[in-house]
């Protein structure tokens, strides 16, 4: 296994480089019978394009899907969808300065070791673009929750050591960095301006809630639904730590303050984050993942070069700032992708 195939009964494979040709992705187990077109999949791309916002790289890719196979008149037929969606703003030329040159917080290094070859233009596999393809597959997932009337909503919850201070979810598509709060985002702006000036860049934290979950999803004893949404979203690039519920805040209190107590109406409180026993409560469920700033970044920094000489770097191109508000739809994708593969694993066993 090449570790490019996620999911069991809905299996996704991604393909393809930042600079090269296109990017794609095959989708293998989603059920007959359901409304799919390309335009379905496209308000998904349009909304991890670069926005407005200081933090988004200059690159203007179109992402322009196309739907090759698993249709027919309008209806997915039950046999495998491939979608491709072509590069082109494409310009490797910025990266011939450093093609011998191992950028800091990038994958050139651990490429190098595992394959001995790399493609450096733009991180070839390893970059951000990647997610374009989960992202067209995660609105194909959308298709088959929305039958079960289950909602997947992410956002930008901090960005730039900002906090949003209240989650309002009609907003969050009002801004450009996706914040549930406006006063927010108004501050993340002044913010990343910044950062951008400074020749450095930033990471955050996004939030994912999953509405309408029933209750009996996840596989013991490694497949519990919480392990499997923490490695979904870990396989982000930028991700570097996942949270579920209250996350990391459970290790500082006791077992009484923790708990979530049963009522004949439901849980009193949702600390557990809509997951016991890695199997769905019912309640909602609550994912938070960190990440880290981009490692693009025109500050000057200590390296080496494929020789292992001692060298600096400033990283020029077209950088984002952050890869978060951009990373937020990318999330909800892989939160889909792993609640409709339970969905179908648990209807499997029913």
């Amino acid at each position: 296994m090449a570790g490019n195939t996620f999911g069991q009964f809905f299996r996704v494979t991604t393909w393809g480089e930042s600079h090269g040709k296109a990017l794609g992705v095959i989708v293998d187990g989603c059920p007959p019978g359901l409304p799919l077109s390309a335009p379905d999949i496209q308000q998904d791309l349009d909304r991890r394009r670069p926005q407005s916002a200081p933090s988004s790289t200059p690159r203007r890719e179109p992402d322009q899907v196309q739907l090759l196979s698993g249709t027919f008149e309008g209806m997915t037929t039950g046999t495998p969808i491939s979608l491709v969606i072509y590069n082109k703003d494409v310009d490797s030329k910025t990266y011939d300065s450093i093609k011998d040159i191992f950028r800091p917080g990038h994958g050139d290094l651990t490429y190098q070791k595992k394959y001995g070859i790399r493609d450096y233009r733009g991180g070839g596999r390893a970059s951000g673009r990647e997610t374009a393809a989960r992202v067209a597959a995660g609105a194909i997932a959308k298709k088959v929750l929305d039958q079960e009337n289950i909602s997947v909503r992410a956002y930008t919850l901090e960005l730039a050591g900002v906090r949003a201070e209240h989650v309002d979810i009609d907003v969050i598509d009002q801004n450009p960095f996706l914040a549930p709060d406006l006063d927010a985002a108004d501050q993340m702006d002044k913010r990343i301006v910044q950062v951008k000036h400074a020749g450095d860049s930033a990471g955050g934290v996004v939030e994912v809630l999953v509405q309408g979950c029933p209750a009996g999803l996840g596989e013991p004893v490694f497949d519990k639904l919480d392990a499997d949404l923490a490695k979904a979203i870990m396989s982000i690039g930028a991700v570097k730590a996942v949270e579920v519920g209250i996350g990391l805040a459970a290790a500082r209190l006791l077992g009484s303050e923790c708990n979530d107590e049963i009522t004949p109406e439901g849980f009193a409180t949702n600390r557990s984050g809509g997951i016991l026993a890695g199997i769905s409560n019912g309640d909602e469920i609550v994912v938070r993942a960190a990440v880290k700033p981009i490692s693009s970044i025109e500050k000057e920094q200590r390296t080496v070069d494929t020789h292992m000489k001692p060298t600096t770097i400033s990283v020029k191109g077209r950088h984002d700032v952050s890869a978060v508000p951009r990373i937020v739809p990318v999330c909800e994708a892989m939160v889909r992708l792993v609640i409709v593969d339970h969905l179908l694993r648990q209807r499997a066993i029913q």
